[in-house]
């Protein structure tokens, strides 16, 4: 089962400003500045007080007129199982080519030909 499958399945809640579970996520009326949500066992794992706060926030930085607000350290969530970030991997077989500043080994490359492997820019393992 992949990643965004297991991360869709969970469910997710809202949470007003005072720290309250307010129902589903996405059920916010003030679509324009749209209230926290986390996995609900995420949040039923914080106190009231981190829940305002990682709420209260959101709200405030969506005040100002940003979309994207990150958590409090409380509430961020880490564990890959409640839709957190994928751990970074390592390449399963060492490079020996040209170190390139910026660049990494794409995965797969090489897999016939060892010294035919790719470099590119962009979010894969290093080396």
């Amino acid at each position: 089962m992949g990643e965004l499958k297991k991360w869709l399945d969970q469910d997710w809640v809202r949470l007003d400003s005072s720290g309250n579970i307010a129902g589903e996520c996405g059920t916010s009326k003030n679509k324009s500045n749209p209230d926290r949500c986390l996995p609900r066992s995420k949040a039923q794992s914080l106190s009231k007080s981190q829940r305002k706060a990682t709420a209260s926030k959101k709200k405030r930085e969506g005040k100002k007129g940003k979309q994207v607000v990150s958590n409090t350290k409380a509430a961020k969530v880490t564990k890959m199982a409640e839709g957190g970030a994928v751990p970074n991997t390592r390449c399963k077989r060492k490079f020996y080519g040209k170190n390139v500043e910026g660049t990494a080994v794409a995965r797969g490359c090489g897999k016939v030909m060892k010294n035919r492997r790719k470099r590119t820019k962009g979010s894969v393992s290093q080396f």
